[in-house]
């Protein structure tokens, strides 16, 4: 099973897991509670093929691969949920030490639309994340070309989006490297970037919620971003202005 081309694609980047950190566990739990049905009891083989998991908690405590957790997914093809995570050696910003990446999947249904803030929502308090985004699958290709070192000559972005610095120069780890369409920011993250100003913001508090950390869930767009559709490519552009500190474009 691989992840459709039609699904939502959830990044989350947190602190490195440390010792016998329970936040493996948590993540998984409470992506089941916030999409209803879902059980994370299955993985895949070499061949591809689906193998269950009789005692999964177990399992999850015990393996650290990748200094994460190992893959899961459910048993349905047709409407396949993936999480996994791991340690990336590379930090939030400038000198900082290696992250915890957490990546799930989702279908770009109705039902993976309507769940995906709870699901993000989920993930990022249990990973204690910085900060995260769900955007459908391909977006991220499109943020790839946004980056730039900062000795780079100017060149075409795609749709006309900002430049963003590579992750690597980003001076302080609450900042967010770039948007999605949902976007997790935790306390840290929101006071880093200014959000939320009443006078300003009153379009996107009334997209937002507030997590029990105190962080947010910002939502862009009704319907997952299409930057072939003017308005959705028009409120990212907006939104980029409006946080000039998000990847890297505003000096201290």
């Amino acid at each position: 099973m691989t992840a459709a081309q039609e699904s939502l694609n959830l990044n989350i980047y947190a602190p490195a897991l440390v010792g016998d950190d329970k936040r493996p566990l948590t993540i998984v739990h409470g992506m089941e509670r916030a999409l209803p049905g879902l059980r994370l009891a299955w993985t895949l083989s070499e061949k591809g093929g689906f193998i269950a998991l009789t005692h999964r908690d177990e399992w999850i405590a015990a393996d650290r691969t990748d200094g994460g957790f190992p893959f899961l997914c459910n048993d349905d093809e047709s409407r396949p949920v993936t999480l996994t995570g791991w340690e990336n050696p590379s930090g939030l910003a400038v000198g900082s030490p290696p992250r915890f990446d957490v990546n799930a999947t989702l279908p770009l249904d109705a039902v993976g639309i309507a769940a995906a803030a709870d699901v993000l929502d989920a993930i990022g308090e249990g990973a204690r994340a910085v900060w995260g985004h769900a955007s459908p699958w391909g977006y991220n290709e499109v943020v790839s070309q946004q980056f730039r070192d900062p000795e780079d000559e100017p060149h075409a972005t795609p749709h006309g989006l900002p430049w963003l610095l590579r992750p690597r120069y980003n001076r302080a780890p609450e900042i967010p490297h770039y948007l999605g369409w949902l976007n997790y920011w935790s306390a840290a993250a929101a006071r880093a970037i200014g959000f939320p100003d009443p006078a300003r913001d009153a379009d996107l508090l009334a997209r937002s919620r507030r997590t029990a950390t105190g962080g947010w869930v910002v939502r862009l767009t009704d319907a997952p971003l299409d930057l072939d559709n003017p308005a959705h490519l028009d409120a990212l552009k907006q939104a980029y202005e409006r946080f000039p500190e998000i990847g890297g474009r505003s000096t201290p």
